[in-house]
């Protein structure tokens, strides 16, 4: 069988799960953070909608330079509506189910390098980036996300077990 075919059930997964909690972002509290070091709501949210986006990266590109030398800095947005932050996951999530689909298991193989202004960072092959990179990276701010949820009175959704908004899940 191949890798695309063993990942795709948990990337359904995760993305189903990543879903449900940004439909429970409030709208007119992105500017919100806990704490003054943290990342405001509107910026978070926006950063988990954008990480599915990620895998169409590493599996279309050999390497990525998020500063490259010349260029200009990277733009860190916040979207300001839970619609505007759903559009953006689904057409990432769609993006980067096509991309895993695509993928043969050569190409899992590849190594692929993040760069951060022409400096190298991490070398790995495509498959421990997808899987370290993006979706750990994306399930380790979903449950940031879902304490920025219940610090704002939002219910949290289930996503591996019950919460206590869902204690039936």
């Amino acid at each position: 069988m191949p890798l695309a075919e063993l990942l795709l059930p948990e990337f359904d997964e995760e993305m189903a799960a990543t879903r449900r909690v940004l439909e429970r972002v409030p709208d007119g509290k992105a500017s919100w953070k806990p704490h003054p070091k943290s990342m405001t709501l509107g910026r978070l949210a926006t950063l988990v909608a954008e990480l599915p986006g990620w895998v169409v990266n590493v599996l279309t590109l050999d390497e990525l330079d998020i500063m490259p030398p010349g260029g200009p800095p990277p733009r860190f947005e916040a979207l300001d509506s839970t619609r505007r932050i759903l559009e953006l996951l689904d057409k990432n999530v769609a993006a980067a189910r096509a991309a895993v689909l695509a993928a043969s298991d050569a190409e899992f193989k590849k190594p692929w390098t993040f760069k951060v202004a022409g400096r190298a960072v991490a070398t790995n092959p495509k498959l421990t980036v997808y899987r370290r990179t993006v979706l750990n990276h994306l399930v380790h701010h979903r449950g940031q996300l879902t304490v920025y949820l219940r610090l704002n009175g939002a219910a949290v959704p289930a996503v591996y077990g019950p919460t206590a908004d869902e204690p039936h899940f």
